[in-house]
C-alpha cells in the first residue's frame, strides 16, 4: 500500500512541461536609475505592468502605420490633470476623432474660467454642500465654476440659435463643441485645438451634466431650440467606412467606449484597440467587457492587436503617451 508521503509527493512534485515565453524579470536598481529602462522592464514584469507595455507597443504600431485613431475618454479624465495630456494630443494632431461625455467638454471650458483644486476622497459631503463645493473623487470644483460656465454658455447658445434660425439648419452637437472651443479662444483648452485643427468631437450623451443643464435652461427661452443627434451619429459612423487601418485608445468606459466600438463595427472592427479602465466584466456590461467580447460583435477584428489595462488612467496614460505619441 502506497504511503501517505508517497501519495503527497506524487501529487505535489509531478513532472511537467516547461512553460515557454519571456522570462519574468523586473528592473534592477543596482544599475542606477534610468526611467526609460524601468518602463521597458514592464514588458517582463507581469500583471498590469506587462499589459501597459503591450498597450504602448500597440499604440506605437497605430502611429507607425498611420492608423486613423479614435480617442475616447470619460469626463473624470478632464477633471483630472490628464486634461493637459489630452490637450497635447489634440494640439499636435496625434488623434483623428474624439468621443467624450458632456462633462469631458464642459470641464475643459470651466478650467479656462477658473481652477479645480486637490481635495480629499474622505471629505464630508454635507460640509462641502454647505460651502457650495462639488467633489469629483479627490478634486474640488467650486460651484462658482458652473455659474461662470452658464455665463459663458447662455450668450453662445443665443448666438448659435439666431444663426441657425436664419439659415433654417438644425445644430449638431459636434458643431456646438467646435463653437465652444472657438469662443473660449484659450490655448489651454482641448476644444480650442479641436476647433483649430478641425478634429471632430462627438458626444453621445450631450445633454448630461452642466452642459445639459444649460441646454435645458435655454429651452425655456426658445422652446424650438433643437440639437440634431442623428447627424452626429451619421458623421461618426461614416468616419469608419473605408479606413485602411483603424485604431482606438479609450480611457474609461460607458457610452464613450461603446460609441467608438459600435461605429467601427460598420467596417467589421478595429485593427488596434487599447482600453484603460478598472471596470469588471462579471455583470455583462460593455463597460467592463474585454476586447475578446468585442471581437464576437465585429467591433474588433479577430486578428487585431488589442489589450485592456486594468489601471487608473491618471497613473498609466501619461506613461503611454510619453512612450508612444510624444516620441514621434
Amino acid at each position: 500500500m502506497e504511503s501517505n508521503e508517497k501519495k503527497a509527493r506524487k501529487n505535489l512534485l509531478r513532472k511537467s512541461e516547461e512553460a515557454k515565453g519571456k522570462a519574468i524579470k523586473g528592473y534592477d536598481f543596482n544599475g542606477g536609475i534610468n526611467y526609460g529602462n524601468v518602463i521597458e522592464s514592464f514588458g517582463s514584469t507581469g500583471f498590469q505592468a506587462s499589459h501597459l507595455a503591450k498597450a504602448i507597443e500597440i499604440t506605437k504600431k497605430m502611429t507607425a502605420e498611420n492608423a486613423f485613431i479614435f480617442f475616447g475618454y470619460t469626463s473624470n479624465m478632464v477633471s483630472s490633470g490628464l486634461r493637459e495630456v489630452i490637450r497635447y494630443l489634440v494640439e499636435h494632431k496625434k488623434v483623428n476623432v474624439i468621443v467624450t461625455t458632456a462633462g469631458g467638454i464642459e470641464e475643459d471650458i470651466i478650467k479656462c474660467l477658473g481652477d479645480l483644486v486637490l481635495g480629499d476622497f474622505r471629505a464630508s459631503g454635507a460640509e462641502l454642500r454647505k460651502k457650495g463645493i462639488n467633489r469629483i473623487g479627490n478634486i474640488y470644483a467650486s460651484n462658482n465654476r458652473y455659474v461662470d460656465f452658464e455665463e459663458f454658455m447662455q450668450p453662445l447658445l443665443e448666438e448659435i440659435y439666431q444663426e441657425h434660425k436664419k439659415s433654417g439648419e438644425i445644430l449638431c452637437g459636434s458643431d456646438l463643441i467646435w463653437k465652444m472651443g472657438e469662443k473660449i479662444n484659450n490655448e489651454k483648452s482641448i476644444y480650442y485645438w479641436a476647433w483649430k485643427n478641425k478634429i471632430p468631437v462627438y458626444c453621445p450623451a450631450l445633454t448630461d451634466g452642466s452642459l445639459g443643464d444649460n441646454i435645458y435652461f435655454f429651452s425655456f427661452k426658445h422652446d424650438d431650440f433643437k440639437i440634431d443627434i442623428v447627424e452626429d451619429t451619421k458623421r461618426l459612423n461614416n468616419t469608419t467606412i473605408g479606413l485602411k487601418k483603424s485604431g482606438a485608445v479609450i480611457l474609461g468606459a460607458g457610452v464613450v467606449k461603446h460609441a467608438i466600438l459600435n461605429a467601427n463595427m460598420l467596417r467589421n472592427g478595429l485593427d488596434y484597440g487599447v482600453y484603460i479602465n478598472t471596470e469588471q466584466e462579471f455583470d455583462g456590461s460593455d463597460a467592463g467587457a474585454l476586447p475578446e467580447e468585442a471581437i464576437s460583435w465585429g467591433k474588433i477584428l479577430p486578428n487585431a492587436e488589442s489589450v485592456k489595462v486594468f489601471a487608473d488612467a491618471t497613473i498609466v496614460f501619461p506613461i503611454l503617451v510619453a512612450e508612444s505619441f510624444a516620441e514621434e
